[in-house]
């Protein structure tokens, strides 16, 4: 039944990536054109924004059908753009904190690091569907000496019951009207089988909020 599983998700992220190959392609060439014929044209830029970041996407659901490349990353840079993605694109009613602990700043490990974005990003898109669009969200990078680096993602939301809280990364579990409850299910497989981590919730109080927690190894030249 596992095996089922992981088959679907395989094929399912395959065909998703090869179905937004082709209008993407198009999208490029349509701006291309219209560069073209509109040289100063403001909003043309903007264009070429989204398009790399439907690409990006694509790139993203191709990673998932295959085992992705791993590279040393410094995990503060990675973790900074997620958060400011995220930040361009949420209602200036959501504060966004990053918070830095540990002897050192250059915390490393081995990342691929467009998925390990889209999990902060998937992490982040929950807390602010808990917190209904408005609240703060504080991520702590914290490096220790074990080997450990830990990413604590903090939201001010309405919370979860205890008894839920490895039901949530079930897929299709959602407590939201609209969604298919797959973001937390897609990020603990991106952090546990790609990246040989852990991702759970930490604590969580009702109507107070939930801390998720990533655990990585450092990389071995730290």
């Amino acid at each position: 039944q596992r095996s089922e599983k992981n088959s679907l998700w395989v094929g399912l992220s395959k065909e998703t990536a090869h179905q937004l190959g082709t209008p993407i392609s198009s999208l490029n060439a349509w701006n291309e054109l219209l560069k073209t014929q509109y040289p100063d044209d403001t909003l043309l830029p903007q264009m070429d924004e989204d398009i790399r970041r439907l690409q990006m996407i694509a790139e993203r659901f191709s990673k998932i059908g295959s085992q992705p490349k791993l590279e040393t990353c410094e995990v503060l840079p990675v973790v900074q753009s997620a958060m400011d993605y995220m930040r361009a694109r949420t209602s200036n009613k959501v504060e966004y904190r990053l918070e830095v602990k540990g002897e050192r700043l250059e915390a490393r490990a081995m990342l691929c690091a467009p998925l390990f974005e889209w999990v902060i990003e998937n992490i982040c898109k929950n807390a602010i569907d808990s917190m209904e669009g408005k609240g703060s969200i504080t991520i702590e990078v914290k490096r220790e000496a074990k080997g450990k680096i830990y990413i604590d993602i903090t939201d001010t939301g309405k919370g979860i019951d205890r008894r839920n809280f490895k039901r949530i990364f079930q897929p299709g579990y959602t407590s939201k009207k609209r969604g298919w409850g797959l973001g937390l299910s897609l990020g603990k497989r991106i952090v546990e089988n790609y990246h040989r981590g852990k991702l759970f919730v930490k604590q969580s109080q009702l109507g107070v909020g939930t801390t998720f927690r990533i655990v990585l190894e450092q990389a071995k030249d730290c």
